[in-house]
Parts: C-alpha cells; structure tokens; sequence
C-alpha cells in the first residue's frame, strides 16, 4: 500500500529546503538587527484561544479536536492569539515594549488551492506595550525592510480604522462589524444592501464609499473634510511623517479594514508583483488583544507576512559550498574518516558508505557534482601529502591537508 502526503501539505527535497531556510535567515538576520528576539509557541493550543478572538464560526477552518483528556485543542492557525497568550502568561513583568518576531508552521481546515495551503508557514512580529506613532512607524519599516531583505518588491498600502469607525458611530456594534468586513472583502454590492437595509442616510453612504474608495500619497486632507481632524488622523499623520524619515513607500487606501474587530487604529497591507490574483503578502496594524485574553489594557503592533507566497516570488538563491568527497581503498578507509573530520570544520565532505572500489568512488563524487576529491594513497601519505583533483577541471596536484583547506576555502 502507497501511502501519500496529507491534501494541502508539501515535501520539501533539499534544495527547496535550503532555499527556504536561506531566506528565512536573511528575513530572521533582519528582524534581529532591528531589536527583536525570536520566540516559539506550542503547535497546539486550546480551542477556546481562537474562538475568544475570531468567534465560533471560526471552528470551521480549523484542524481541531478532543484529546485524551477530553480538552478541546486544535493545530494553531495563527500566530497572532498564541503571543498574546504568552505575554500573558509569562511576559508581563518585561519592560515595555516587548519586540518579538516568530516562524512557525500554521494549519488551516479550507480547501488548497493556489498559494493557500493546509499548511503554511507564516513569519511575524508583535511590538506589544506602545501604543505611540513611533511603534506603528518602526512595525512597518520593519515589514518594508523584510521584504526588501527578501528581494520582494510590492506596493505598501496604509490606512486607519479609526476614520470608518468614526464614520459609523452613530450606528449598532454588529453592523459596524459586518460593514467592516464587507469593506475588507470589497463586497460593495453587499454592502449597499446592508446600508440600504438598516435604512442609512444618503449622507453617510455616500461619505462611506467616498472614503473607502480614495486612494494616493496625499488624500489625507479629503479624508478630514469628511469625518474631521479626529485625534487618530493626527497620530496617523505622525506615523506617516516617521514613515517618510525611514524611507518607506507607501500609499494610503482607507478601503483597507483588515475585517476583524480587534483591530484599533493603523491598519497595513503589501501586495507583491508576479503573484496573480493571491498578491497580499503581509498584513498588519495596532490591535487590542491581550484584554481579551485576561490581560490589562496593552496596545500591540503587529504583522504577518506569508513566507509560502514570498518564496513563489523570492530571487534569492543561497550560495553553493564548495564540496568534497575523500576517496581512498579499503585499507586506508580509516585515514580518510581521520581527514575528513578535519575538512569537515570548513566544507561539506563525503566518505564512502558503500563499500565502492575506487573507480566507482570517482564516479558516485561525479553523480552528487563534488567540486573537488580528495585522494588518500599510499604514496601521497608517505611523503605527508594528499592529490586534490578539481572535479570541473580535471586538474590535480599534491598538497598538504593545510594547503587543500587553503586552496578550497
């Protein structure tokens, strides 16, 4: 009996792999240089975690369940929810703010297609404790400077959520709620009809698909003519003048709404090139969680960029070590394990495992494209020396164990 792959999961082969984990590396190199600590979080978690943030209707995209103990668990689908829980649970005496980053893998019950994955690795960072421009300002730069680590080019959209919630203020939380998620979703028919049912004035759907429909650099003061210099567009303009002294493109669409009502103020999204119609990369904005979750009232910045989809796009190809195999015969095979101990602090080496006489060691270092061999004969030892024959070139000469580190190196 053939047994398969799970549907909606990968084999990595080893060049896919070191592929991913070279950019991974290169994203990591850069979350760290800007002061923030990795962190790990169970694969598991309890259910009640993401039904807290996102509903019940949420178990439906899940890969929950009951364990012995009778707990109901699932598999995370986030990241998000899992770091508020360790903030609460460990982190809350650490001085504020906390700038953490992660990369796990994350599972998702709905059907694959392109891009989208049961599961998907996603790489994200949480600035939790500040709630100032300066925070949403650095969260974003941090995202831009990723991608652009990571050779993804991609247009950085901004809005705040603010702006809508102030447009919608005079009308019942659960239709706020639904508004904003048909404008994340850019269901406009949808969200016509639901205005036209709650019996909206013209006023305010006009005002609302003005607003959410503007896009640009410099619409901001259309922006006040519709709901005023409410105190968040001042903040979001600060945001936006440190977003110009890092260097940042980016341009302001206040249709972005991100959908979920833990969100505050700030919202974000980059859309990359060469992905088709799934383009959204990453994600983000200011939220309020940790409340949620039995925690105090602590502002938190984040962002989740979707590392499957970067790697459709990414350039980025890790650079090839050199790589030898030590070929001996049978009664100096033990010679070559002593040298092969000492190459291997510098390069990749292979031994033979096989049992191979000497032409077919020669040839298997062909088939697994060794740069070099390295030849251990008798009459090489004897004078202190080994032959280093260049794979490519079919060249050789004798050298010593230190000059073959030398010349390989």
């Amino acid at each position: 009996m053939t047994v398969n792959r799970p549907r909606g999961t990968r084999d990595f082969l080893p060049a896919d792999t070191a592929r991913r984990r070279y950019v991974e590396n290169v994203m990591r190199d850069v979350a760290r240089k800007w002061g923030y600590s990795e962190i790990i979080t169970p694969t598991f978690e309890h259910l009640d975690l993401f039904t807290l943030k996102s509903g019940e209707g949420v178990i439906g995209e899940l890969y929950n369940f009951t364990d012995k103990g009778g707990r109901e668990m699932t598999l995370r689908p986030e990241l998000t929810a899992p770091v508020m829980r360790l903030y609460i649970n460990e982190l809350q005496p650490f001085p504020k703010p906390l700038k953490l980053f992660y990369f796990e893998n994350c599972f998702r019950y709905e059907r694959p297609q392109k891009g989208r994955f049961r599961e998907f690795w996603q790489f994200g960072v949480e600035l939790i404790g500040s709630g100032k421009p300066d925070s949403d300002a650095e969260v974003i730069a941090l995202a831009a400077a990723m991608l652009k680590a990571a050779g993804v080019k991609g247009d950085m959209k901004l809005g705040n959520l603010a702006v809508i919630r102030t447009l919608l203020s005079g009308l019942e939380p659960e239709i706020v709620s639904k508004v904003m998620r048909l404008v994340d979703k850019k269901e406009y028919a949808g969200l016509e009809a639901l205005l036209e049912e709650i019996g909206a004035e013209e006023q305010l759907k006009s005002d609302l698909f003005h607003l959410i429909k503007l896009e640009g650099k410099h619409i901001l003061p259309e922006v006040i003519k519709i709901v005023g210099n409410i105190p968040e567009l001042v903040n979001f303009e600060k945001t936006l003048k440190l977003l110009d002294a890092y260097g940042v493109d980016y341009s302001l669409d206040f249709g972005i709404a991100r959908g979920l009502d833990y969100y505050t103020g700030m919202v974000f999204e980059v859309y990359a090139e060469g992905l088709g119609a799934q383009k959204q990369v990453c994600g983000g904005g200011s939220y309020q969680l940790i409340k949620l979750f039995g925690g105090g009232d602590v502002p938190s910045t984040g962002f989740g960029i979707g590392f499957d989809r970067i790697m459709e796009i990414c350039p980025l190809t890790p650079p090839a070590p050199k790589t030898l195999m030590l070929i001996s015969k049978p009664d100096l095979h033990l010679k070559a394990i002593g040298f092969a101990n000492e190459l291997r602090k510098y390069v990749p080496v292979h031994v033979d495992l096989m049992q191979r006489n000497f032409k077919a060691q020669l040839s298997y270092a062909n088939t697994i494209n060794a740069d070099y061999v390295v030849i251990v004969g008798e009459k090489e030892l004897e004078i202190g020396k080994l032959t280093l024959r260049d794979m490519v070139s079919g060249e050789q000469e004798l050298l010593t164990l230190e000059e073959i580190i030398e010349e390989v190196c």
